[in-house]
Protein backbone atom coordinates (compact mmCIF):
# COMPACT_ATOMS: atom_id res chain seq x y z
CA UNK A 1 0.00 0.00 0.00
CA UNK A 2 1.58 3.31 -1.12
CA UNK A 3 0.84 6.47 1.00
CA UNK A 4 1.36 10.30 0.64
CA UNK A 5 2.40 11.20 4.28
CA UNK A 6 3.48 14.88 3.82
CA UNK A 7 5.93 15.43 1.24
CA UNK A 8 7.14 11.60 1.75
CA UNK A 9 5.83 9.25 -0.10
CA UNK A 10 5.58 5.34 2.22
CA UNK A 11 5.29 1.96 1.29
CA UNK A 12 4.50 -0.24 3.57
CA UNK A 13 4.69 -3.00 1.09
CA UNK A 14 8.15 -3.00 1.02
CA UNK A 15 9.16 -1.64 4.25
CA UNK A 16 11.49 -4.57 5.95
CA UNK A 17 10.50 -5.87 9.57
CA UNK A 18 13.92 -5.68 11.03
CA UNK A 19 12.17 -3.36 14.65
CA UNK A 20 11.50 -5.93 17.65
CA UNK A 21 9.92 -3.41 19.66
CA UNK A 22 7.82 -0.39 18.48
CA UNK A 23 6.69 3.05 19.95
CA UNK A 24 3.64 5.49 19.27
CA UNK A 25 3.58 9.08 20.41
CA UNK A 26 6.55 10.97 20.91
CA UNK A 27 5.98 13.50 23.24
CA UNK A 28 8.85 13.70 26.06
CA UNK A 29 8.15 10.49 27.58
CA UNK A 30 7.39 8.10 24.71
CA UNK A 31 10.87 9.92 22.97
CA UNK A 32 12.70 9.08 26.27
CA UNK A 33 11.41 5.23 26.52
CA UNK A 34 12.22 4.77 22.97
CA UNK A 35 15.57 6.19 23.18
CA UNK A 36 16.11 3.72 26.26
CA UNK A 37 14.89 0.78 23.73
CA UNK A 38 17.29 1.27 21.37
CA UNK A 39 19.82 1.96 23.64
CA UNK A 40 19.67 -1.75 24.76
CA UNK A 41 21.48 -4.47 22.98
CA UNK A 42 18.98 -6.42 20.44
CA UNK A 43 16.58 -3.62 20.77
CA UNK A 44 15.76 -2.33 17.15
CA UNK A 45 13.19 0.50 17.50
CA UNK A 46 10.36 1.60 14.94
CA UNK A 47 8.83 5.41 16.40
CA UNK A 48 5.58 6.57 15.09
CA UNK A 49 3.63 10.16 16.26
CA UNK A 50 0.66 11.61 14.80
CA UNK A 51 2.26 14.62 14.13
CA UNK A 52 5.09 14.16 11.69
CA UNK A 53 7.63 16.66 12.91
CA UNK A 54 7.86 14.86 16.11
CA UNK A 55 9.09 12.09 14.63
CA UNK A 56 11.73 13.97 12.22
CA UNK A 57 12.76 15.66 15.09
CA UNK A 58 13.48 12.37 17.37
CA UNK A 59 15.23 10.97 14.10
CA UNK A 60 17.68 14.17 13.51
CA UNK A 61 18.27 14.28 17.03
CA UNK A 62 19.82 10.94 17.77
CA UNK A 63 20.57 9.31 14.60
CA UNK A 64 23.08 6.82 16.97
CA UNK A 65 19.60 5.47 17.96
CA UNK A 66 19.41 4.07 14.41
CA UNK A 67 15.79 4.37 14.86
CA UNK A 68 12.98 2.81 12.22
CA UNK A 69 11.09 6.20 11.63
CA UNK A 70 7.51 5.48 9.95
CA UNK A 71 5.04 7.68 8.93
CA UNK A 72 1.84 5.74 8.77
CA UNK A 73 0.50 2.33 10.74
CA UNK A 74 0.34 0.66 8.21
CA UNK A 75 3.96 0.88 7.87
CA UNK A 76 5.05 0.88 11.40
CA UNK A 77 3.53 -2.63 11.50
CA UNK A 78 5.35 -3.63 8.63
CA UNK A 79 8.59 -2.45 10.09
CA UNK A 80 7.79 -4.59 13.40
CA UNK A 81 9.14 -8.33 13.37
CA UNK A 82 6.21 -10.71 14.54
CA UNK A 83 4.74 -11.05 17.10
CA UNK A 84 4.52 -7.40 16.42
CA UNK A 85 5.40 -5.12 19.67
CA UNK A 86 4.13 -1.89 20.14
CA UNK A 87 4.30 0.58 22.82
CA UNK A 88 1.61 3.28 23.47
CA UNK A 89 2.54 6.64 25.05
CA UNK A 90 0.53 9.00 24.58
CA UNK A 91 -2.20 11.26 26.43
CA UNK A 92 -4.59 9.15 28.79
CA UNK A 93 -8.21 8.90 27.83
CA UNK A 94 -9.43 9.27 24.26
CA UNK A 95 -6.25 9.38 22.77
CA UNK A 96 -5.05 5.93 23.78
CA UNK A 97 -8.69 4.34 22.20
CA UNK A 98 -8.26 6.11 19.39
CA UNK A 99 -4.23 4.27 18.77
CA UNK A 100 -5.32 1.35 19.68
CA UNK A 101 -8.10 1.35 17.63
CA UNK A 102 -5.80 1.85 14.60
CA UNK A 103 -2.90 -0.53 15.58
CA UNK A 104 -6.01 -3.36 15.86
CA UNK A 105 -6.56 -2.62 12.57
CA UNK A 106 -2.77 -2.99 11.12
CA UNK A 107 -1.76 -5.95 14.19
CA UNK A 108 -2.28 -9.37 13.58
CA UNK A 109 -3.58 -12.30 15.83
CA UNK A 110 -0.83 -12.87 18.31
CA UNK A 111 0.87 -9.34 18.24
CA UNK A 112 0.85 -7.30 21.16
CA UNK A 113 -0.33 -3.91 22.28
CA UNK A 114 0.92 -1.63 25.43
CA UNK A 115 -0.85 1.09 27.17
CA UNK A 116 2.55 2.83 28.85
CA UNK A 117 0.17 5.54 30.17
CA UNK A 118 -1.29 6.12 33.26
CA UNK A 119 -4.73 4.23 32.46
CA UNK A 120 -7.60 4.05 35.02
CA UNK A 121 -7.57 0.35 35.79
CA UNK A 122 -11.27 -0.48 34.50
CA UNK A 123 -10.50 1.10 31.47
CA UNK A 124 -7.34 -1.37 31.08
CA UNK A 125 -9.58 -4.00 31.69
CA UNK A 126 -12.23 -2.96 29.58
CA UNK A 127 -9.67 -2.24 26.40
CA UNK A 128 -7.93 -6.02 27.38
CA UNK A 129 -11.18 -7.68 26.79
CA UNK A 130 -12.29 -5.97 23.29
CA UNK A 131 -8.84 -6.29 22.02
CA UNK A 132 -8.59 -9.85 22.94
CA UNK A 133 -11.74 -10.25 21.02
CA UNK A 134 -9.39 -10.00 18.37
CA UNK A 135 -7.03 -12.43 18.91
CA UNK A 136 -4.54 -9.61 19.70
CA UNK A 137 -2.77 -8.92 22.89
CA UNK A 138 -3.25 -6.15 24.95
CA UNK A 139 -1.42 -5.45 28.01
CA UNK A 140 -1.54 -2.08 30.70
CA UNK A 141 1.97 -0.75 32.22
CA UNK A 142 2.55 0.83 34.50
CA UNK A 143 5.68 2.90 34.42
CA UNK A 144 7.14 4.73 37.45
CA UNK A 145 10.28 6.70 37.26
CA UNK A 146 9.17 10.12 35.35
CA UNK A 147 10.93 11.27 32.25
CA UNK A 148 14.37 10.42 33.53
CA UNK A 149 13.31 7.12 34.69
CA UNK A 150 12.21 6.39 30.99
CA UNK A 151 15.52 7.26 29.69
CA UNK A 152 17.78 5.73 32.05
CA UNK A 153 15.49 2.96 33.67
CA UNK A 154 12.34 2.96 35.25
CA UNK A 155 9.93 0.15 37.27
CA UNK A 156 7.66 -1.24 35.03
CA UNK A 157 4.51 -3.16 35.98
CA UNK A 158 3.09 -5.30 33.39
CA UNK A 159 -0.31 -6.46 33.37
CA UNK A 160 -1.94 -8.65 30.50
CA UNK A 161 -1.95 -12.34 28.94
CA UNK A 162 0.87 -14.97 29.90
CA UNK A 163 1.45 -15.51 26.37
CA UNK A 164 2.25 -11.86 25.95
CA UNK A 165 4.88 -11.83 28.78
CA UNK A 166 7.18 -14.37 26.90
CA UNK A 167 7.60 -11.91 24.10
CA UNK A 168 7.45 -8.94 26.39
CA UNK A 169 9.44 -9.95 29.29
CA UNK A 170 12.91 -9.56 28.12
CA UNK A 171 12.48 -6.40 26.47
CA UNK A 172 11.24 -5.05 29.36
CA UNK A 173 13.49 -6.13 32.25
CA UNK A 174 16.38 -4.81 28.73
CA UNK A 175 15.43 -1.12 29.69
CA UNK A 176 13.73 -1.81 33.65
CA UNK A 177 16.20 -0.22 36.42
CA UNK A 178 18.31 -2.86 38.61
CA UNK A 179 17.86 -2.80 42.05
CA UNK A 180 20.34 -5.43 44.23
CA UNK A 181 20.98 -6.85 40.63
CA UNK A 182 17.50 -7.71 39.81
CA UNK A 183 15.44 -5.69 37.03
CA UNK A 184 12.21 -3.41 37.84
CA UNK A 185 9.81 -5.50 36.49
CA UNK A 186 7.33 -8.53 37.22
CA UNK A 187 4.52 -9.71 35.48
CA UNK A 188 2.38 -7.91 37.86
CA UNK A 189 -1.37 -9.43 37.06
CA UNK A 190 -3.48 -10.09 34.28
CA UNK A 191 -5.65 -7.48 32.60
CA UNK A 192 -5.96 -4.28 34.79
CA UNK A 193 -3.15 -5.35 37.36
CA UNK A 194 -0.64 -3.71 36.33
CA UNK A 195 -2.37 -0.14 35.75
CA UNK A 196 -3.81 -0.79 39.03
CA UNK A 197 -0.68 -1.33 40.65
CA UNK A 198 0.59 1.44 39.29
CA UNK A 199 -2.13 3.22 40.59
CA UNK A 200 -1.27 2.24 44.09
CA UNK A 201 2.25 3.35 43.81
CA UNK A 202 1.12 6.70 43.15
CA UNK A 203 -0.91 6.77 45.81
CA UNK A 204 1.45 5.79 48.49
CA UNK A 205 3.69 8.44 46.51
CA UNK A 206 0.82 11.05 47.49
CA UNK A 207 1.13 10.31 51.20
CA UNK A 208 5.22 9.91 51.35
CA UNK A 209 5.58 13.78 49.95
CA UNK A 210 2.36 15.10 52.16
CA UNK A 211 4.40 13.76 55.09
CA UNK A 212 7.54 15.28 53.98
CA UNK A 213 6.04 18.48 53.39
CA UNK A 214 4.15 18.22 57.07
CA UNK A 215 7.76 17.19 58.24
CA UNK A 216 9.79 20.10 56.83
CA UNK A 217 6.73 22.52 57.59
CA UNK A 218 6.69 21.68 61.11
CA UNK A 219 10.29 22.07 61.88
CA UNK A 220 10.43 25.36 60.02
CA UNK A 221 7.31 26.77 62.30
CA UNK A 222 8.81 25.31 65.34
CA UNK A 223 12.68 26.01 65.30
CA UNK A 224 12.99 28.59 62.95
CA UNK A 225 15.48 27.29 60.48
CA UNK A 226 15.78 28.39 57.20
CA UNK A 227 15.09 26.17 54.54
CA UNK A 228 18.78 25.28 53.61
CA UNK A 229 19.01 23.98 57.27
CA UNK A 230 16.65 21.97 57.35
CA UNK A 231 17.74 20.67 53.51
CA UNK A 232 20.84 19.61 55.42
CA UNK A 233 18.53 17.53 58.30
CA UNK A 234 16.88 16.11 55.22
CA UNK A 235 20.64 15.21 54.06
CA UNK A 236 21.56 13.48 57.17
CA UNK A 237 17.78 11.73 57.33
CA UNK A 238 18.44 10.29 54.08
CA UNK A 239 21.48 8.60 55.39
CA UNK A 240 19.83 6.19 57.73
CA UNK A 241 15.84 4.35 57.72
CA UNK A 242 14.69 6.89 55.78
CA UNK A 243 16.36 6.97 52.84
CA UNK A 244 14.79 7.60 49.70
CA UNK A 245 14.74 9.29 46.21
CA UNK A 246 11.98 11.70 47.96
CA UNK A 247 13.81 12.43 50.92
CA UNK A 248 17.02 12.73 48.30
CA UNK A 249 15.33 15.37 46.37
CA UNK A 250 13.39 17.32 48.86
CA UNK A 251 17.00 18.34 50.62
CA UNK A 252 17.88 19.79 46.61
CA UNK A 253 14.80 21.22 46.77
CA UNK A 254 15.35 23.52 50.17
CA UNK A 255 18.55 24.40 48.70
CA UNK A 256 17.78 25.77 45.49
CA UNK A 257 17.59 29.38 45.61
CA UNK A 258 15.40 31.64 43.08
CA UNK A 259 17.88 33.63 41.30
CA UNK A 260 15.78 36.76 40.73
CA UNK A 261 14.59 37.39 44.11
CA UNK A 262 17.70 35.55 46.60
CA UNK A 263 15.04 34.10 48.38
CA UNK A 264 14.59 30.29 48.99
CA UNK A 265 12.56 28.58 45.98
CA UNK A 266 10.36 26.90 47.71
CA UNK A 267 9.09 30.23 48.82
CA UNK A 268 8.10 31.84 45.82
CA UNK A 269 6.89 28.75 44.52
CA UNK A 270 2.92 29.11 44.90
CA UNK A 271 1.37 27.25 47.31
CA UNK A 272 -1.24 24.92 45.76
CA UNK A 273 -0.41 21.59 44.74
CA UNK A 274 -1.29 20.37 41.24
CA UNK A 275 -2.26 16.19 40.60
CA UNK A 276 -3.48 14.10 37.96
CA UNK A 277 -5.89 11.72 39.51
CA UNK A 278 -4.09 9.00 40.12
CA UNK A 279 -4.43 9.79 44.06
CA UNK A 280 -8.13 10.23 43.79
CA UNK A 281 -8.36 7.09 41.98
CA UNK A 282 -6.65 5.57 44.57
CA UNK A 283 -8.49 6.45 47.52
CA UNK A 284 -12.14 5.54 45.21
CA UNK A 285 -11.19 2.58 45.03
CA UNK A 286 -9.84 2.20 48.51
CA UNK A 287 -13.04 3.14 49.25
CA UNK A 288 -15.63 0.70 46.97
CA UNK A 289 -13.21 -2.25 48.35
CA UNK A 290 -13.50 -1.34 51.64
CA UNK A 291 -9.90 -0.75 52.54
CA UNK A 292 -9.18 2.17 54.88
CA UNK A 293 -6.19 4.36 53.38
CA UNK A 294 -6.31 7.51 55.58
CA UNK A 295 -3.46 8.84 55.03
CA UNK A 296 -3.38 8.49 51.33
CA UNK A 297 -6.68 9.62 51.40
CA UNK A 298 -5.73 12.68 53.47
CA UNK A 299 -2.96 13.83 51.56
CA UNK A 300 -5.57 14.13 48.40
CA UNK A 301 -7.41 16.04 50.37
CA UNK A 302 -4.29 18.19 51.53
CA UNK A 303 -3.75 19.28 47.68
CA UNK A 304 -7.50 19.90 46.90
CA UNK A 305 -7.49 22.00 49.99
CA UNK A 306 -4.65 23.63 48.79
CA UNK A 307 -5.69 24.61 45.53
CA UNK A 308 -8.73 26.54 46.70
CA UNK A 309 -7.53 29.49 46.99
CA UNK A 310 -10.71 31.62 47.74
CA UNK A 311 -11.98 29.00 50.23
CA UNK A 312 -8.90 29.87 52.37
CA UNK A 313 -8.71 33.62 51.73
CA UNK A 314 -12.37 33.65 53.50
CA UNK A 315 -10.96 31.58 55.86
CA UNK A 316 -8.32 33.68 57.14
CA UNK A 317 -9.54 35.75 59.98
CA UNK A 318 -10.48 32.04 61.97
CA UNK A 319 -8.51 32.41 65.09
CA UNK A 320 -6.24 30.19 66.19
CA UNK A 321 -3.69 29.79 69.13
CA UNK A 322 -3.25 32.25 71.18
CA UNK A 323 0.58 31.66 71.76
CA UNK A 324 3.33 31.13 69.27
CA UNK A 325 4.85 27.90 68.22
CA UNK A 326 8.18 27.65 69.39
CA UNK A 327 9.82 24.41 70.98
CA UNK A 328 12.52 23.95 73.70
CA UNK A 329 14.88 21.80 72.42
CA UNK A 330 15.28 21.90 68.42
CA UNK A 331 17.34 18.77 68.27
CA UNK A 332 14.77 16.49 70.45
CA UNK A 333 11.77 18.27 68.34
CA UNK A 334 13.29 17.21 64.90
CA UNK A 335 13.82 13.54 66.43
CA UNK A 336 10.38 13.91 67.24
CA UNK A 337 9.59 14.83 64.00
CA UNK A 338 11.94 11.75 62.21
CA UNK A 339 9.86 9.43 64.48
CA UNK A 340 6.88 10.25 63.26
CA UNK A 341 7.74 10.86 59.68
CA UNK A 342 8.98 6.73 59.54
CA UNK A 343 5.55 5.31 61.65
CA UNK A 344 3.90 7.36 59.17
CA UNK A 345 5.47 6.48 56.11
CA UNK A 346 4.87 2.36 57.91
CA UNK A 347 1.36 3.41 57.64
CA UNK A 348 0.92 4.79 54.48
CA UNK A 349 2.78 1.56 52.52
CA UNK A 350 1.04 -0.92 55.13
CA UNK A 351 -2.68 0.97 53.82
CA UNK A 352 -1.29 0.92 49.79
CA UNK A 353 -0.47 -3.02 50.29
CA UNK A 354 -3.74 -3.56 52.33
CA UNK A 355 -5.63 -2.36 48.87
CA UNK A 356 -3.29 -4.19 46.83
CA UNK A 357 -4.60 -7.84 48.46
CA UNK A 358 -8.19 -6.55 47.98
CA UNK A 359 -8.15 -5.57 44.84
CA UNK A 360 -6.36 -8.87 43.66
CA UNK A 361 -8.78 -10.96 45.80
CA UNK A 362 -11.88 -8.48 43.75
CA UNK A 363 -10.66 -8.90 40.03
CA UNK A 364 -8.92 -12.54 40.63
CA UNK A 365 -5.36 -11.56 40.06
CA UNK A 366 -2.89 -13.22 41.50
CA UNK A 367 -0.41 -10.21 42.92
CA UNK A 368 2.97 -11.09 44.74
CA UNK A 369 3.33 -7.98 46.99
CA UNK A 370 6.85 -9.20 47.80
CA UNK A 371 7.65 -8.67 43.86
CA UNK A 372 6.12 -5.84 43.54
CA UNK A 373 8.10 -4.46 46.75
CA UNK A 374 11.25 -5.38 44.76
CA UNK A 375 10.45 -3.94 41.80
CA UNK A 376 9.82 -0.40 43.49
CA UNK A 377 13.43 -0.30 45.08
CA UNK A 378 14.63 1.39 41.51
CA UNK A 379 13.60 3.31 38.98
CA UNK A 380 9.85 4.74 40.47
CA UNK A 381 9.37 7.88 42.66
CA UNK A 382 9.10 5.79 46.02
CA UNK A 383 11.73 4.08 45.82
CA UNK A 384 13.83 3.75 48.89
CA UNK A 385 15.46 1.44 51.34
CA UNK A 386 13.01 0.34 53.50
CA UNK A 387 11.08 -1.34 50.77
CA UNK A 388 14.06 -4.12 51.34
CA UNK A 389 12.14 -4.68 54.58
CA UNK A 390 9.09 -5.01 52.93
CA UNK A 391 10.12 -7.71 50.70
CA UNK A 392 11.52 -9.22 53.62
CA UNK A 393 8.05 -9.46 55.13
CA UNK A 394 6.73 -10.87 52.35
CA UNK A 395 9.16 -13.43 51.84
CA UNK A 396 8.85 -13.86 55.73
CA UNK A 397 4.82 -14.04 55.07
CA UNK A 398 3.32 -14.39 51.81
CA UNK A 399 -0.20 -13.87 53.21
CA UNK A 400 0.92 -11.41 55.69
CA UNK A 401 -2.73 -9.81 56.70
CA UNK A 402 -1.21 -6.53 57.78
CA UNK A 403 2.02 -4.85 56.34
CA UNK A 404 2.51 -2.65 59.56
CA UNK A 405 2.34 -6.45 61.97
CA UNK A 406 5.78 -7.46 60.17
CA UNK A 407 8.09 -7.32 62.99
CA UNK A 408 10.27 -4.72 61.79
CA UNK A 409 7.45 -2.74 61.02
CA UNK A 410 6.03 -3.28 64.63
CA UNK A 411 9.19 -2.73 66.18
CA UNK A 412 9.53 0.67 64.58
CA UNK A 413 5.86 1.79 65.39
CA UNK A 414 6.40 0.50 69.32
CA UNK A 415 9.24 2.49 69.06
CA UNK A 416 8.42 6.01 67.53
CA UNK A 417 4.93 5.76 68.55
CA UNK A 418 5.46 8.47 71.58
CA UNK A 419 7.39 10.55 69.46
CA UNK A 420 4.61 10.52 66.59
CA UNK A 421 2.07 11.13 69.35
CA UNK A 422 4.32 14.22 70.65
CA UNK A 423 3.99 15.63 67.28
CA UNK A 424 0.67 15.55 66.66
CA UNK A 425 0.00 17.19 69.97
CA UNK A 426 2.42 19.82 68.68
CA UNK A 427 1.00 20.37 65.62
CA UNK A 428 -2.43 20.33 66.95
CA UNK A 429 -1.57 22.83 69.91
CA UNK A 430 0.29 25.16 67.43
CA UNK A 431 -2.55 25.37 64.90
CA UNK A 432 -0.50 23.72 62.14
CA UNK A 433 -2.08 21.05 60.16
CA UNK A 434 -1.04 17.94 59.81
CA UNK A 435 -3.27 15.90 58.28
CA UNK A 436 -1.67 13.02 56.91
CA UNK A 437 0.65 12.81 60.51
CA UNK A 438 -2.65 12.84 62.27
CA UNK A 439 -4.79 10.56 60.35
CA UNK A 440 -2.07 7.86 60.07
CA UNK A 441 -1.53 7.96 64.09
CA UNK A 442 -5.44 7.66 64.41
CA UNK A 443 -5.48 4.75 61.73
CA UNK A 444 -2.61 3.22 64.07
CA UNK A 445 -4.73 3.43 67.39
CA UNK A 446 -8.07 2.14 65.40
CA UNK A 447 -6.22 -0.82 63.78
CA UNK A 448 -4.74 -1.88 67.64
CA UNK A 449 -7.94 -1.21 69.94
CA UNK A 450 -9.78 -3.73 71.38
CA UNK A 451 -12.71 -2.41 70.78
CA UNK A 452 -13.96 0.42 68.22
CA UNK A 453 -17.31 2.95 68.77
CA UNK A 454 -18.57 0.84 65.76
CA UNK A 455 -20.90 -0.80 68.30
CA UNK A 456 -22.85 2.59 68.70
CA UNK A 457 -22.79 3.27 65.12
CA UNK A 458 -24.26 -0.43 64.26
CA UNK A 459 -26.87 0.26 67.25
CA UNK A 460 -27.75 4.03 65.18
CA UNK A 461 -28.10 2.45 61.87
CA UNK A 462 -30.37 -0.41 63.33
CA UNK A 463 -32.70 1.95 64.89
CA UNK A 464 -33.02 4.57 62.01
CA UNK A 465 -32.75 1.93 58.90
CA UNK A 466 -33.19 -1.55 60.74
CA UNK A 467 -29.47 -2.35 59.19
CA UNK A 468 -29.72 -5.52 61.93
CA UNK A 469 -26.21 -6.09 64.13
CA UNK A 470 -24.77 -8.94 65.85
CA UNK A 471 -24.03 -9.80 69.15
CA UNK A 472 -20.48 -10.55 70.49
CA UNK A 473 -22.17 -13.25 73.17
CA UNK A 474 -24.06 -15.47 71.08
CA UNK A 475 -24.19 -15.99 66.68
CA UNK A 476 -26.83 -14.72 64.43
CA UNK A 477 -28.21 -11.33 63.36
CA UNK A 478 -30.22 -9.17 65.23
CA UNK A 479 -32.68 -6.20 65.21
CA UNK A 480 -34.03 -4.23 67.91
CA UNK A 481 -37.98 -3.40 67.15
CA UNK A 482 -36.70 0.22 68.11
CA UNK A 483 -40.44 1.85 67.22
CA UNK A 484 -42.23 -0.91 69.03
CA UNK A 485 -42.08 -2.57 72.73
CA UNK A 486 -38.13 -2.34 71.57
CA UNK A 487 -37.78 -6.17 72.23
CA UNK A 488 -34.24 -8.03 70.37
CA UNK A 489 -35.38 -10.33 67.53
CA UNK A 490 -33.30 -12.67 65.29
CA UNK A 491 -33.25 -10.90 61.62
CA UNK A 492 -31.82 -11.13 58.25
CA UNK A 493 -28.43 -9.73 57.76
CA UNK A 494 -28.40 -6.61 55.98
CA UNK A 495 -24.95 -5.34 57.13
Amino acid sequence: MIRVQGDRVTDASTTQAVANIGVVGLAVMGSNLARNLASREGNKVAILNRSRSKTDELLAAHPEAEFVGTFSYEEFAASLAKPRTAIIMVKAGGPTDAVIDELVKVFEPGDIIVDGGNAYFPDTIRREKAVRETGINFVGAGISGGEEGALTGPSIMPGGSDESWITLGPILKSIAAVAEGEPCVTHVGHDGAGHFVKMVHNGIEYADMQLIAEAYDLIRRGTGKTPAEIAEVFAEWNKGELESYLIEITAEVLRQVDAETGKPLVDVILDQAGAKGTGAWTVQTALSLGVPVSGIAEATFARSLSSHPEQRAAARSFPGPDEEFTVADADAFIEDVRQALFASKIIAYSQGFDEIRAGAAEYNWTIDNGAVSRIWRGGCIIRAQFLNRIADAYAEQPELPLLASAPYFADALARGQAAWRRVVIAATQAGIPSPAFSSSLAYYDGIRAERLPAALVQGQRDFFGAHTYKRIDKEGTFHTQWSGDRTEIEAEDTH
